[in-house]
């Protein structure tokens, strides 16, 4: 993988508008540049085009959308940026984050009216730093679902997607414009194909050891839950061709990944009232500070795991994740009719067990939190029978990267904007701030879904003033 100097070579094609990588972000960004009539073309490493998007929930944060007006719910873009940047401790920058917030709900529903994606708005709890309900999902709430409605839109609209088509290198001229790819198949062979654009919609460096030790060396021994092929290819790109880069020690990790089953398990039980212990009994954090950062916090427990305690209230909230009903059925979920009966079962302390659950049930009898900051209701208080799982914690994907404007033109270390370059989704720096306590639940999907349109709307309107000038006398 390299920058190639670009030498006026002879492409073996040429299409107005490349894109790297299928997946929501890619996808997004295409549908969005073809409606301009722009000609182009997805390039794609895998034979199915999954991503990480396909390995996640698939719930994307949006402000103000007819799905949460149609639920009496009152959100504002004004209300979702400032949750995102309390949440990062204002790192993230902000005109970035309007951006994203203001153009969510447009976003959402553009995808849902044009394409037919099939949105709900996820009830029944808040993810932790979200003032109001905007999850915004497909019925089965997951990213493989997701997916494929993202894909059935692109067939529909007529976009070529190269499968098995790995960008292994960028051709550059002098004045860092890129004038084209070459794609290696999985035989070796290679291609190249010229462009007038291009977008890097390929994700983070998640699945790259020695950048994840570089970068995010609390987890570099954390099991990376995200696709194989997110090995910075964006990043060094970009690197190399002297653009400015943003954040790379954040990510979004998960701490509640059940294993060794390897099933995500949504944050929901924790939410609901779940809480996490380690192997001797006890909790160990506040479960309601959010799952990204709580990953780091699993991974420093004895045998870097927890189980994820809850009960059949939870439980039976918990069937509408497809994901947990795959747990289930996994052997993943254990159920056990009282405290005594669970604690042998997991082969946790007894008295251990007893006192943590005792401490909760005096903090809800008088309103007062926890060591950790958190408050329990009584109404939320655990119930026999019990359940319970054992998890782990994960590095899901990577936030930081190419440090782009609010048209997602990737930028060079002096604040300029690079010619021809567009990047979006993990490619591009996101609004996580600096670390892995940053992340709002949903900024992942956010970047890729929202900032992609922005990237696809922004470089079909550079296209058409390109054919714009050049037919002028």
């Amino acid at each position: 993988m390299a920058i190639i100097p670009y030498a006026h070579d002879s492409f073996d094609a040429h299409l107005p508008l490349l894109i790297i990588g299928a997946g929501a972000c890619g996808l997004v960004a295409a549908l969005a540049a073809q409606e301009s009539g722009v000609e182009l073309a997805i390039l794609e490493r895998d034979a199915l085009p999954r991503g990480s998007t396909a390995m996640s929930s698939g719930f994307i944060p949006a402000a103000n959308t007819r799905f949460q007006h149609n639920l009496g719910v009152t959100d504002s873009a004004e209300a979702m940026a400032e949750d995102i940047q309390k949440k990062n401790g204002f790192e993230a920058d902000p005109a970035i984050v309007e951006l994203l917030a203001t153009q969510s709900g447009h976003t959402i529903e553009w995808l849902a009216d044009q394409h037919g994606v099939p949105f709900e708005l996820v009830e029944g709890f808040l993810y932790p730093g979200h003032r109001h309900l905007r999850m915004h999902a497909t019925p089965r709430r997951t990213g493989e679902e997701l997916m494929g409605a993202l894909l059935n839109a692109a067939e529909a609209a007529g976009i070529d997607i190269l499968a098995q088509a790995r960008v292994v290198d960028l051709h550059v001229d002098d004045t860092q414009r890129v004038r084209g790819v070459t794609i290696e198949r999985p035989d070796g062979s290679r291609e190249s194909i010229g462009c007038d654009a291009l977008i890097l919609a390929c994700n983070g460096y998640g699945g790259n050891v020695e950048l994840v030790e570089r970068y995010l060396p609390t987890l570099k021994h954390a099991l990376y839950y995200g696709h194989e092929g997110n090995q910075g290819d964006a990043l060094l790109w970009g690197q190399a061709m002297g653009a400015s880069t943003k954040d790379l020690g954040a990510c979004q990790g998960h701490g509640s990944l059940a294993t060794p089953h390897q099933i995500l398990i949504s944050w929901a039980l924790m939410m609901q009232g779940g809480i996490q212990v380690n192997l001797n009994g006890k909790r160990f954090s506040n479960e309601h500070g959010g799952y990204s950062e709580q990953a780091a916090k699993v991974l420093a427990q004895p045998e870097q795991v927890a189980w994820n305690l809850f009960d059949a209230r939870i439980q039976e909230s918990a069937q509408a994740f497809e994901d947990y009903r795959n747990a289930q059925e996994s052997g993943a979920v254990r159920s056990f009719a009282t405290l005594e009966e669970m604690a042998a079962g997991l082969g946790l302390p007894l008295t251990a067990l007893q006192t943590t659950f005792a401490a909760m049930q005096q903090h809800a009898e008088e309103q007062t939190p926890d060591t950790f900051g958190r408050h329990f209701e009584p109404a939320n208080l655990l119930k026999p029978p019990y359940y319970a799982i054992r998890v782990t914690g994960a590095l899901f994907h990577t936030q930081g990267g190419l440090e782009v404007n609010p048209t997602a033109r990737v930028l060079n270390t002096h604040g300029q904007a690079l010619p021809n370059l567009f990047a979006a989704g993990g490619a591009a720096r996101g609004v996580s701030g600096s670390n892995d306590s940053g992340y709002l639940s949903g900024n992942g999907l956010l970047s890729a879904v929202v900032l992609g349109a922005i990237a696809g709307k922004s470089a079909a309107e550079l296209l058409h003033l390109k054919l714009s000038s050049a037919a002028l006398p």
